[in-house]
Parts: structure tokens; C-alpha cells; sequence
């Protein structure tokens, strides 16, 4: 895990306990006696790629950091119905806590990173690189990030304070092309700031118009055909990186990076997925 990402998964986990423990798990406590210890499992029961399990770890370590854990696979791993992830022992009470947390966490992380994948492997051969968005859960978007690396996507910006994306509202609202970027460099020097800049562009004569303002890191080329982002990708000839979004499918990822283009964003890869089937249960 990155280090920045550590306060967002540390305050994720401390939501997720008071909205499902709240002032106390009162089924367990009315029925498992207090220092009862026993043994659960987390088995697997769909193929795909394994995610969260570093996550995992930190639920069980905040609940109870007397819990024991034994790690079988690894983030990343790909997996078939009958793996177990892992071992956890402990108080049941905690375990029982703990259990629909993780789960929570781990099946949605496993699908992303699974779904991933499949854009990852369309890839195959081509330089260009699969991105994931800003079209997370609300609140769990530090996790949705992680997962697409572990699915072997790379990971756009996190929010809107560590990138200048001018996107078309900004373009609209600031007069154009040329105000939005003038505008975007005048701020970071007042601000003494370093932050890449992106533009988005909707017509190939927009690409000119970004380098007449001096140009970009990053050009986006905004629901172009394949044909126009061929052409994009030759007139931005190699001057800063190049992006291609809106609309793009699997079906039709490998023909937009056949143009060229460095990356692609997708935001399927975290709005229009399904978890994976897991589940942890007792076991001797």
C-alpha cells in the first residue's frame, strides 16, 4: 500500500465498524461467550484475481489485534473455486465481527481487480496502459484504486487536488482552450505547486489550439472514432502523453489502442462491476 493511501484506508475501516458494530455486536455478544476462541477460513467459490486481502489483515488487527493470521495467497493471485486466502484464529466474537467487514471489502476488491484484468489482457502486446477513473463508491475509492493495480491497471488521479484536469465545463466556463491552460499554469505558480496538467480536446483542431497555449502533459481525446484518434495521435506526434476516453468498451479497447494512444480510460473497470463469490467460514 502507499503510504498516502494509509489515512484514507485507516478512516474507511473505522466507518465500516460503527455503521455495522455500532455501540455493539449484540447478537454475538447474547449468545458466544466471551473468551471463546475458534478458527474460520476465507475459501474462494469463483474464478478471478484475489484483492484486499492486505486490508483484510488491518480489519482483523483493529478489531482484535490478538487475532492470528495465516496467509495462503497473496494479492493478485489468480484463483478457482476451493482456494482458501486464508486462515484467521481468535475470539469469536471478533471473528464474527469482523466477517461481513472483510467480506464487504474483499469481494468488491476482487471484482475490480478481476474486471481489470480482462481490460489489462485485451492489451496484450500494445504499450498502451488501461486507467481507471474518478467513477468510484463514494468514500471507497482509495480501495477501487488499489484494486485496479493489483488487476494490473494503473491508476488515473485520485481526486481533484493531486491533477489539473480541464475538462470541457472548465474549457467552457474559463473562454477556451487557451484561458483554461494560461489559467492553470498562473495558478500553480501562485501556488508554488507541481501538479500535471491534462487537457481534454473534442476536435482535432482543439490539439492545435493546446499547443499554441503552450501545451500540456497529457492530451485527452474526448470520444474521438478510432480513425480520429489515429490521426490525433499523429498530430500530437510524440509532444506529451496522449488519452483516450468516453465510450470505449472492451469490445472496442484493442482498435483504440491500436492508434497509438497511451492510455485509455475506462470507467467500467470500477462503476459496472461484480463482486466475487467468497465467502469465510468456520473450519477446524
Amino acid at each position: 500500500m502507499k503510504p498516502e493511501y494509509k489515512p484514507f484506508v485507516d478512516e474507511l475501516i473505522e466507518l465500516c465498524i460503527k455503521e455495522d458494530i455500532g455501540d455493539g455486536d449484540h447478537t454475538s455478544l447474547c449468545c458466544i461467550p466471551a473468551e471463546e476462541r475458534g478458527r474460520m477460513r476465507l475459501l474462494c467459490k469463483q474464478e478471478g484475481i484475489l484483492a484486499g486481502i492486505e486490508i483484510a489483515r488491518m480489519v482483523f488487527d483493529r478489531l482484535d489485534p490478538d487475532m492470528q493470521f495465516e496467509q495462503i495467497l497473496h494479492d493478485g493471485d489468480r484463483i478457482r473455486p476451493g482456494d482458501v486466502a486464508f486462515y484467521v484464529s481468535g475470539r469469536l466474537r471478533s471473528l464474527l465481527q469482523a466477517e461481513r467487514i472483510v467480506l464487504n471489502i474483499m469481494q468488491r476488491m476482487s471484482g475490480v481487480a478481476t474486471r481489470t484484468a480482462v481490460y489489462v489482457q485485451q492489451l496484450e502486446g500494445l504499450h498502451t496502459r488501461v486507467l481507471d477513473t474518478r467513477k468510484t463508491t463514494p468514500g471507497m475509492r482509495v480501495l477501487d484504486k488499489m484494486a485496479v493495480k493489483i488487476g494490473g491497471g494503473e491508476n488515473h488521479r485520485m481526486g481533484l487536488f493531486d491533477m489539473i484536469l480541464l475538462k470541457d465545463n472548465h474549457i467552457d466556463f474559463a473562454g477556451g482552450i487557451r484561458q483554461a491552460i494560461v489559467g492553470a499554469r498562473e495558478y500553480l505558480r501562485a501556488k508554488g505547486k507541481q501538479l500535471p496538467i491534462e487537457c481534454e480536446v473534442r476536435t482535432l483542431e482543439d490539439i492545435d489550439e493546446v499547443f499554441a497555449a503552450g501545451g500540456v502533459d497529457r492530451i485527452m481525446f474526448d470520444n474521438f472514432t478510432p480513425e480520429m484518434t489515429r490521426q490525433a495521435v499523429a498530430k500530437v506526434a510524440g509532444r506529451c502523453e496522449t488519452e483516450s476516453s468516453g465510450g470505449i468498451t472492451l469490445e472496442t479497447l484493442r482498435e483504440y489502442a491500436a492508434c497509438g494512444v497511451d492510455f485509455i480510460s475506462v470507467g467500467a473497470l470500477t462503476h459496472q462491476i461484480k463482486s466475487l463469490d467468497l465467502s469465510l467460514k468456520a473450519c477446524e
